[in-house]
């Protein structure tokens, strides 16, 4: 795990793959969860028997934002930043998703520093994110996510 103190510490890591969090399982109690959360209660996320039966993936598969809300909780196992009164989760640029994640799969975030900027007081940092789905040779998906920064 890194260990990020201050703005500077942050910029020495620009353009370097800083790591990948611990693989995270997303099970059928996750999906259905999530779904009662966004009010998306479409089959293919929570009818495991219609899923099999008639769905493309043999199974239920999680939703695609479910996997992208799973970002700050998977950084956070690769990264720890220190000296912060105030982060903010800023946006999302360029994502594109790749492959299903089927129930019961294993993700893992793999983390790239694009950017790191700034900004009088704020940080901005341009996190690249491409979700791993162990066993599969394509990513769920890629993207990069913008964070903010008030250090201390």
């Amino acid at each position: 795990m890194f260990i990020i103190n201050n703005y500077e510490e942050y910029r020495a890591l620009e353009g370097v793959i800083v790591g990948s969090s611990p693989w995270h399982a997303i099970d059928q109690e996750q999906i259905d969860r999530f779904a009662d959360a966004t009010l998306d209660h479409q089959w293919i996320h929570v009818d495991r028997y219609r899923a099999a039966s008639e769905g493309p993936y043999g199974s239920t598969i999680a939703h695609g934002y479910l996997t992208v809300s799973l970002i700050p909780y998977l950084w956070k196992q690769i990264a720890e930043v220190r000296n912060v009164s105030l982060e903010v989760n800023y946006g999302i640029e360029n994502l594109k998703f790749g492959i299903p994640v089927k129930v019961d799969s294993q993700v893992s975030l793999q983390a790239t520093i694009r950017s790191v900027n700034d900004m009088r007081r704020t940080v901005k940092v341009v996190v690249g994110a491409k979700l791993i789905v162990r066993g599969e040779l394509r990513p769920a998906y890629t993207g990069n996510v913008v964070f903010l920064y008030h250090f201390k």
